[in-house]
């Protein structure tokens, strides 16, 4: 039986394209466009987890991970 999992995708443009991050897992994927970045993430994460042994996945997962925006005072 199949399951279905949340995990967070940080999207951010770089040169001509834009690199897609699972930071749950350490896994990253790219694209031309944000939704080919998150399609192609999805994709990575579906694969690593159709062939990752469960040790691994369980090496690799980060439970908790927060996203924040930050103020920092520069000069």
């Amino acid at each position: 039986m199949k399951q279905i999992k949340q995990f967070t995708g940080i999207i951010e443009r770089e040169e001509n394209g834009y690199v897609s991050l699972c930071p749950e897992l350490d896994i990253a994927s790219q694209g031309s466009t944000v939704e080919e970045a998150r399609n192609n993430l999805v994709e990575a994460l579906e694969l690593f987890f159709e062939t990752a042994d469960p040790a691994e996945i369980e090496t690799r997962l980060h439970g908790e991970v927060f996203i924040t925006r930050l103020e920092v005072t520069i000069g």
